[in-house]
């Protein structure tokens, strides 16, 4: 049978799509006997959104530094109330707007250190700020110094607000087999673009909830 308009309708106004939507409509993995074998990679790369798998265009985070993409997990979240990928409560208010830095080569990378950003860097934000920086440049600026304020901004913060992103060491929680979203073949899908999107009343109020321009 086939899938109707209004079905296709309904997934722009979540602004997400359904394991379904990727597996017919989106080109992602199928599914199934040996679904996990077929995720586009084992580790989620730093750049991308831990609950469409795709590359980020405006990241956010987590307070515990898990990564998504905002018109994605804003609606998530708005309805769901839990993190994707740990399945813990989540709120719109506990997003955090990240900033990422990029170089002459549009690559991220440290605007401190000026290092570009791969999968063996070790990369942290600053909770009170959002800003990103490799954590060599915190270590030796901030932690050792005892300096508590964003090398950006100078905005001061605690310890505790520095929060990992990416740790080379670590990588077990970057495993996408083991996100929640993906076990229960919840949410799997590819980032919708701006334009395709249907932006409604609530989704401007979500969005303003948030402190953020609506796209």
């Amino acid at each position: 049978m086939g899938r109707g308009g209004g079905k296709k309708q309904h997934s722009k106004d979540k602004m997400y799509l359904l394991q379904s939507e990727w597996q017919y409509e989106g080109g992602g993995y199928r599914g199934g006997k040996g679904a996990a074998a077929k995720l586009p990679f084992r580790r989620l790369p730093f750049n991308c959104c831990a609950l469409t798998l795709a590359p980020f265009q405006d990241p956010m985070m987590t307070p515990a530094g898990v990564v998504y993409d905002m018109l994605n997990i804003i609606p998530y979240v708005s309805k769901n109330k839990k993190c994707p990928v740990t399945g813990e409560p989540l709120t719109v208010k506990d997003l955090i707007k990240l900033n990422f830095a990029k170089n002459d080569k549009d690559q991220y990378h440290c605007p401190i250190m000026f290092k570009e950003f791969t999968s063996h860097t070790h990369i942290v934000a600053i909770k009170t700020t959002g800003n990103v920086f490799c954590y060599e440049a915190v270590e030796t600026l901030n932690l050792k110094n005892k300096n508590f304020k964003d090398l950006l901004t100078d905005q001061p913060f605690h310890k505790s607000d520095i929060i990992t992103l990416q740790n080379p060491q670590l990588l077990d929680n970057r495993e996408i087999e083991k996100f929640q979203h993906i076990i229960s073949g919840e949410t799997h899908g590819a980032l919708i673009k701006p334009a395709e999107i249907n932006v409604n009343d609530e989704t401007r109020r979500i969005f303003a909830k948030a402190g953020l321009a609506v796209p």
